[in-house]
Parts: structure tokens; C-alpha cells; sequence
């Protein structure tokens, strides 16, 4: 997810998408992509919307971003000089400015295959070991998968029991509770469900029925997990990359 407008992070969407702000001079979605092709995933789809032309051109230009080169001002030749290991296909779709997380997922379902997919957002960052996430999600039986952390009080609660997620609950005094932490394994016939709803959002729409119904399952990480919301939120990060401790990229 690549669309929203980030408005709680003002101070850096105005000027570009929140997936495009910086750690370490790196968009936060490359620090997710990272990640994912750490464990072997090296496809994405991107949906986007609110300022979505910001992370059109950046992928264009990726080679460019992420490499040191020469340059000849009068031939107009380039030498490459290093060059991003990052060997990655990334598919960017325009989705709507307007639209829900669920109908952005929606809009993108005929560049999936037939295959369990990841699906998470533009701003969130874990350790979490990715391959344990998808076999805990074959062996449930499962329609969708979500991870759950231990957060701060500003989130809402999930609470599960035995592997399965039970209820959702708005923002709670608790520290101990667990919440989404908006990472996702999805089965494709998720599509069945999201192609009968009108701009459907996901978090209110698909997964509390999805929760009543026994088919969402909860990965529960107790290791690193944080979201970039606010400005100290960025501020953090920067300083974990500055320091040289990125547990997300393990």
C-alpha cells in the first residue's frame, strides 16, 4: 500500500507520499522491499495513489538512486561505477487517491497469480521471520493471516486465542495488548469477498467479518516492529540507522 495521504506525518507528505520518506536517504518503502527480498521475495506490486508520480519517478530511476556513476556532460555518456544488487520487479499501479485500502487491493488483483501473497503497508517495519509467517499460514488453514506486536496505547487491540484472531477493539490504556501490525498473508480467494464490496476498507470492512467468521488467523511476533506515524516516529529511526542497528533488514 503506497496510496494514503499520511496526513499524521504533515511535516514530510507534503511533499511526497509517506512510503517515499527517507531513512538513511532511503524511502522507507525500499527499507520494507529490502526486507522482503532478504527472505527471497523479489516481486511487488505497488499500489498507489496520493502523490504516486514521487514513487513512479523513483523507480524509473532506481539504478540511478541507488548506484554511483559518471557522468559526460557534452556525449551524454554514463559510466557505472557501483551498481544497486537490488534485483527486484516492481509493478506500479495507479489505484485512486480516494480509495480504500481493500479497493486498492482490489484493483490489483489481475497482476496476482494464483499463489498466497504478501500484503502489508507503506510505513511499517519488523524483524519478523517472513518464512515462519507463511508456513504458520499454510498449516492454519487460514483465509488471511495478520501479524500481531506488542505496541504502544495509541493503537487499537487484537485479541486472539489459540492462533486465531477473535475481536478488535479501538485504542486501549493497555501496553501489553497485542495490535495489527499490518503485515499480511493472504489467500487469492480473498478476492471473492473484496469484488461484492463497494470501495471496501480493509481493516473495517474484511477483517473484523473475517475475524467472526474463523478465517483470519495471528502470527503473534514478540521481536521488533514499529510504524512511522509522526515525525518522532522518523526522528527514531533515523537514529536505529544511524547507530547501525536496522533489525528490520534481518
Amino acid at each position: 500500500m503506497a496510496g494514503g495521504l499520511g496526513s499524521r506525518l504533515s511535516e514530510e507528505t507534503y511533499l511526497r507520499p509517506k512510503p517515499m520518506v527517507t531513512i538513511g536517504n532511503r524511502p522507507i518503502l525500499w527499507h520494507i522491499m529490502k526486507k522482503f527480498s532478504n527472505h527471497g521475495i523479489t516481486q511487488f506490486i505497488v499500489c498507489l495513489g496520493f502523490k504516486g508520480e514521487v514513487v513512479k519517478e523513483y523507480f524509473l530511476n532506481f539504478r540511478a538512486y541507488n548506484s554511483s556513476f559518471s557522468t559526460f556532460t557534452k556525449s551524454g555518456e554514463v559510466e557505472g561505477l557501483e551498481t544497486s544488487l537490488d534485483d527486484w520487479k516492481v509493478t506500479l499501479v495507479d489505484t485512486g487517491v480516494g480509495s480504500n485500502t481493500g479497493e486498492r487491493l482490489k484493483q490489483v488483483r489481475s497482476y496476482l497469480d494464483s499463489e498466497t501473497f504478501f500484503f502489508t503497508y507503506g510505513d511499517g517495519l519488523t524483524d519478523q521471520n517472513l518464512e515462519s509467517t507463511l508456513q504458520f499460514h499454510q498449516q492454519s488453514g487460514k483465509l488471511v493471516t495478520l501479524s500481531a506486536v506488542k505496541a504502544p496505547a495509541r493503537y487499537g487491540a487484537v485479541t486472539t486465542s489459540l492462533g486465531s484472531v477473535k475481536s478488535f477493539s479501538e485504542h486501549t490504556s493497555s501496553r501489553h495488548g497485542l495490535i495489527n501490525g499490518g503485515y499480511f498473508v493472504v489467500n487469492p480467494s480473498i478476492f471473492e469477498s473484496l469484488n461484492v464490496l463497494y470501495n471496501p476498507s480493509w481493516e473495517i470492512d474484511l477483517l473484523p467479518e473475517l475475524a467472526n467468521q474463523g478465517k483470519l488467523g495471528a502470527f503473534e511476533h514478540n521481536g521488533f516492529w514499529f510504524a512511522m506515524d509522526t515525525l518522532r516516529d522518523k526522528e527514531y529511526l533515523e537514529r536505529l540507522w544511524e547507530t547501525g542497528s536496522v533489525p528490520w533488514l534481518k
